[in-house]
């Protein structure tokens, strides 16, 4: 359909392998920069903007997680952009030729211009150890393991994947100086379920709907009722099946909440007792975001999808209930009711005895904003599943009691060898998210509510709010390039530097660095002399800013920094 609009410009797609030959595909997933350097040797010339910024939410609010940027990711794909950028037009018009070196180990790529003869060359290392390449009268260059090199005219290095000359920065979560600790205090309501759990709903149909075609993306919840015939004049226990897609389901009949399962694709199977008489079977599907990479993912059915939905008695005889007339409802209650807008008035709002671990609840408290500029977020801990407002913003879902696998997480990280999903895991075990970010602007500067809405049971005694500070900056940087270090703001300034040694400094992260077996002796007076009373700072890292002989040092001098920001 898009190619045969004729627009004259090509249409751009994530990589399809039906996709038409006219149509540029990019590269967009989580991969390693080494991978993404590699897909730009063999031709690739378009990578997305999830490179550099994770994925974006349509209309909805970035969480804490991914509000900050993601370094040291951010700044070495962004320094990556900018030395691929400086060969734009050499990439996109050239005839390209590659020569192995090193039995096959290494391998330059020359990307040669076919309007003035200007070159760009790509020097990849494949091999588990660190190489020095000798290019004749192009240079000698020390490639790392498992890395790749861009070099402009092919006889300057002003990239290399596996030399990142960027900062990261330990961002604390705590309360601002100024504010005392509050206990916060609470309401509830009951999200209203009587007329879908008595199978009423505002549309039917004979069959399973997919969820997505069925909610227009107007809620995460879907609704699936319908009603069986018991004849018999006595209580029968079946087992309810039902095969599911995704990604969490509540099941109830004649209103008691039968079990609850959660998953990509499961199926899902409660034991139930039919009474006399008709019988209500309730399906509440949630879904937790949308798949949202992979070929065809906007085909990937979500929710029951068909079933089959199923009963089975005790004599092992199994009645097929997907063809029943189904009744739908898109949407809770409390989002039709606009309970998450503290001016809607729709909620009767309980006070008193505070109902904790109850599921389908929803919660109210009203708070102070914190004091001073930094960024804000609140802790969720204690809360189960569910959603987030402040003053009628959505902050987007919590999952808290959701945790990590506690296995995988060795403390160390070896970048060398074949992209997998299980490698350089971190915070096993652990929640995968418990603080949301609380964008300012959503706040005001008297009272502010916050509301919550808990679909499985949870606990709101231990919410709070807290501020994000950066107060341990560090940076490692090569010779030849320049270290930026910053206190992102906040109106902090760097007050002390903890830690800087050129030469051939030990480690790779904050808290991990130590002196190696040469240093300028100017390392630290250098860096004070740049660093200290400014919000932000540059140095440039050369023999000649430490003071030092062109003779000093290793091959590769690397200048390493820990900075604090008060």
């Amino acid at each position: 359909m898009a190619v045969a609009q004729n627009i004259g410009v090509p249409w751009i797609m994530c990589q399809q392998r039906d996709a038409p030959s006219s149509v540029v595909q990019e590269m967009g997933s989580k991969r390693s920069t080494q991978d993404c350097r590699r897909f730009s040797i063999f031709s690739g010339t378009l990578f997305p903007e999830q490179w550099s910024v994770a994925e974006l939410l349509h209309g909805r609010t970035l969480p804490n997680i991914i509000r900050n940027l993601n370094q040291p990711k951010w700044g070495h794909l962004k320094n990556l952009h900018a030395a691929l950028k400086l060969g734009e037009k050499i990439l996109t018009n050239s005839t390209v030729k590659t020569t192995k070196y090193l039995d096959g180990w290494v391998e330059l790529t020359t990307y040669t211009s076919n309007i003035d003869g200007e070159r760009l060359c790509f020097l990849s290392n494949t091999k588990m150890d660190d190489l020095d390449v000798d290019l004749q009268q192009d240079g000698k260059y020390f490639v790392p393991a498992w890395s790749v090199s861009i070099l402009q005219d092919c006889n300057k290095e002003t990239y290399n994947t596996a030399k990142v000359n960027v900062q990261t920065s330990l961002i604390v979560k705590k309360l601002h100086e100024n504010d005392t600790p509050l206990k916060l205090s609470w309401e509830w309501a009951p999200e209203p379920t009587k007329a879908p759990l008595h199978g009423q709903g505002g549309f039917k149909a004979t069959q399973l709907l997919e969820q997505k075609a069925a909610t227009y993306d107007e809620s995460d919840y879907l609704w699936y009722m319908t009603s069986v015939d018991n004849n018999g004049t006595a209580s029968k226990n079946v087992t309810l099946r039902v095969k599911y897609s995704g990604q969490f389901l509540h099941a109830s009949v004649n209103g008691k909440e039968i079990g609850s399962q959660h998953g990509y694709t499961f199926t899902f199977e409660k034991p139930a007792l039919l009474k006399p008489g008709t019988n209500i079977i309730s399906l509440l599907s949630a879904t937790v975001g949308l798949q949202n990479y992979g070929e065809f993912f906007d085909e990937g059915p979500e929710g029951i999808a068909g079933g089959p939905v199923e009963l089975i008695d005790s004599g092992n005889t199994t009645t097929d209930l997907s063809s029943n007339e189904w009744s739908y409802k898109v949407g809770l209650n409390g989002e039709g009711g606009r309970f998450y807008d503290p001016t809607s008035g729709r909620a009767k709002w309980l006070s008193g005895d505070l109902r904790v671990g109850r599921a389908m609840t929803w919660y109210k408290t009203t708070f102070q904003a914190p004091s001073g500029t930094e960024p804000v977020v609140v802790d969720l801990q204690g809360m189960g599943k569910g959603h987030a407002w402040v003053n009628g913003n959505s902050l987007g879902r919590f999952w808290p009691i959701l945790t990590a696998d506690p296995n995988g997480c060795d403390g160390k990280c070896d970048y060398r060898g074949r992209y997998k999903e299980d490698k350089c895991l971190s915070n096993c075990g652990n929640p995968t998210q418990r603080w949301y970010h609380v964008p300012r602007s959503f706040l005001n500067t008297g009272s502010n509510t916050l509301i919550l809405f808990e679909e499985i049971g949870g606990n709101p005694s231990d919410v709070s709010f807290q501020i994000t500070a950066t107060e341990t900056i560090c940076g490692n940087a090569y010779e030849g390039t320049t270290l930026e270090l910053s206190c992102n703001g906040g109106r902090r300034i760097i007050s002390d530097i903890q830690f800087a040694s050129f030469g051939d400094p030990q480690g790779s992260s904050c808290g991990s660095f130590q002196r190696g077996s040469v240093e300028a002796s100017r390392s630290l007076s250098a860096v004070e002399k740049a660093c200290i009373g400014k919000e932000s700072c540059s140095i440039n890292v050369s023999k000649t800013t430490f003071g030092v002989e062109d003779s000093f040092g290793v091959d590769n001098n690397r200048l390493a920094v820990q900075a604090v920001c008060t």
